[in-house]
């Protein structure tokens, strides 16, 4: 398995929403809630409405997943509406559902849709499914996060796997940023 990169450049992760979302309002509400919530791409692909919609099409304040609340901030409430408006979602569908069946998109086509878009706005590291989540690390530890709390979210033994994994090293410097 090729290890893969978060996407540390704020340009790059605005080129990336601007593109996905002129492409499909399922894969900018994939990449915007991947990035903006550090989910597992298998726990992201098996997402549901249900899950986040409650009876009367309001998107809720949080989701449970792992026995940990994982709080849905603006710009995921933003995509969720885009993708869900423009689909006319009902109730317990998938909400990464595959065009094909009612099954959500393949671990391979969410790879797909990443890497193109990554390498079409000038990405020319190694990208792919697990780079969202590693997204989500680094530009929470660099907003001041402590790294006991991403590791948390990881489930990882140590503070230094966590930052390895979301490409830390020690000349990094805290800078403020807005996904």
């Amino acid at each position: 398995m090729e290890v893969v990169n978060p996407i540390k450049s704020m340009r790059h992760i605005q080129l990336m929403k601007k593109e996905l979302k002129k492409q499909s309002s399922r894969d900018f509400c994939f990449f915007v809630l991947g990035i903006n919530t550090g989910l597992k791409i298998n726990v992201l692909l098996q997402l549901n409405t249900k899950q986040m919609v409650n009876d009367n099409g309001d998107i809720l304040p949080f989701i449970v997943i792992e026995d940990q609340k994982i709080y849905i901030n603006d710009k995921v409430k933003a995509a969720l509406n885009f993708h869900l408006h423009h689909e006319n979602h009902i109730q317990d569908v998938y909400l990464f559902q595959s065009p094909k069946n009612a099954m959500p998109v393949t671990r391979q086509h969410a790879y797909r849709v990443i890497h193109e878009t990554a390498r079409k706005v000038g990405i020319d590291y190694q990208i792919g499914t697990h780079t969202l989540r590693k997204t989500f690390g680094y530009h929470a530890y660099i907003k001041g996060i402590a790294i006991s709390l991403i590791q948390e979210r990881y489930h990882h033994a140590t503070p230094s796997e966590t930052l390895r994994y979301i490409g830390i090293d020690d000349t990094i410097q805290k800078i403020d940023v807005n996904l």
